[in-house]
């Protein structure tokens, strides 16, 4: 046996494992389209006694050949990685889905995504690539409004600042609506991709998540929602919104 791996047993398998990790996490679904089942799982380095990973990685195991297959993951270190299977090409075979937590304040995740592709498996969505391909700005307006533009696809969306309360408003505001100095906001990467069957068929679409920020982290102002489909190259938004956050009402004066 190479010495770089050690045997570890699971239910009716034996599965190989990198020295001094764990697996993490396995499912088992047929992702080459063959009609065997293969093992899917995730091996990592655990330091210490927290929940903080390293060296996450990605394994495949054949059910026709009985081969395994390693996947490097571009983000290999963060917490609670997982994985999902199902079909977002539309092919009708599973695809293979990889979430991990940056486990930083902003909630971010890295999520990857594999798909059997001319018989080999093949990395077909990168989140850190995707952040990097939409841009977004946000900029305070007059008249207690914020501007969320994004890029791609091009698109504008004004929020109404005024549930914030005076408090709020008055910091940044003068009393006739005019902002007292420019004000920039930012749209954070993915924080959450939701695998969303619409049709109810099989064909699943994904739900990116990204948080608005105003002038700091904790100054959430909505949400950018990017539904996102395959289109045989790429995953496509078709269709882009922003959801905001209501203002708390009192109980007593709605009744």
């Amino acid at each position: 046996m190479n010495q770089h791996w050690q045997s570890n047993v699971m239910p009716h398998f034996y599965l190989q494992i990198p020295r001094g990790q764990f697996i993490v996490s396995y499912k088992i679904g047929d992702v080459t389209g063959d009609g065997f089942p293969d093992i899917i799982y995730i091996t990592a380095e655990k330091q210490s006694d927290g929940p903080f990973l390293r060296n996450i990685t990605l394994f495949v195991r054949y059910g026709r050949t009985y081969q395994t297959e390693e996947f490097q993951l571009p983000e290999n270190a963060g917490y609670n990685p997982t994985i999902w299977l199902g079909d977002v090409t539309r092919d009708g075979i599973n695809d293979i889905m990889v979430t991990i937590d940056s486990g930083g304040s902003g909630a971010i995740i890295f999520s990857y995504i594999f798909s059997m592709e001319n018989g080999r498996m093949t990395n077909i969505f990168d989140s850190i690539q995707f952040n990097e391909q939409h841009p977004y700005k946000v900029q305070y307006a007059n008249q207690y409004k914020a501007n969320v533009f994004s890029k791609d696809p091009s698109k504008k969306y004004t929020l109404d600042l005024q549930y914030k309360g005076n408090e709020y408003l008055s910091e940044i505001y003068y009393t006739n609506g005019v902002l007292k100095q420019p004000i920039e906001g930012w749209v954070d990467p993915i924080s959450g991709l939701y695998p969303v069957d619409l049709a109810r068929n099989g064909n699943y679409n994904l739900l990116a998540i990204q948080r608005i920020a105003g002038r700091y982290h904790a100054d959430g102002l909505g949400d950018v929602e990017n539904l996102l489909s395959w289109d045989g190259q790429s995953f496509a938004i078709v269709r882009q919104s922003v959801g905001i956050y209501g203002q708390d009402m009192d109980v007593r004066q709605s009744n």
